[in-house]
């Protein structure tokens, strides 16, 4: 019996383990499991350059919300992006695509514009700046053309 018990004891204690584990890197990875609080608004870009779901939406540096998804719509990217509840962006917002370091990850920088219009729930954030094309850049580098 005291061999059950020990046994019973290290399986209750591997599983709490596990789900501590399922736990953290649920939050590590800052996922969503039953959908994020906040209401959704939508921005057309001409290219997402490397842009994935999931990827942060910034204002000022700090995590404001998260890429939904990213689908076409008439030779556009149309990103769909998770802004928390209870911020409000005005309607002449810019919505840029910017890059951590040189070749790091791509986020969604907005910058808040002075417009007393509020973006509605569903709305779109007209004004968008596309990725940088660093290979392009340095092509145009490379024969001379910059």
């Amino acid at each position: 019996m005291r061999k059950f018990d020990l046994e019973l004891s290290v399986g209750l204690f591997i599983l709490a383990g596990i789900l501590c584990l399922g736990y953290l890197s649920v939050r590590l990875a800052k996922m969503e499991i039953l959908g994020g609080e906040g209401y959704e608004v939508h921005a057309l870009f001409t290219n997402v350059g490397g842009l994935k779901e999931g990827a942060a939406v910034v204002i000022a540096g700090v995590d404001v919300g998260r890429v939904r998804r990213i689908t076409m719509e008439n030779y556009r990217a149309k990103v769909v992006l998770n802004i928390q509840k209870g911020l409000e962006l005005q309607e002449d917002a810019i919505a840029s695509i910017k890059t951590k370091g040189l070749i790091g990850e791509k986020y969604i920088q907005i910058t808040p514009g002075g417009a007393e219009e509020i973006i509605p729930p569903g709305g779109k954030i007209w004004e968008t700046e596309p990725a940088v094309d660093l290979e392009q850049l340095i092509s145009q580098f490379a024969f001379g053309k910059i």
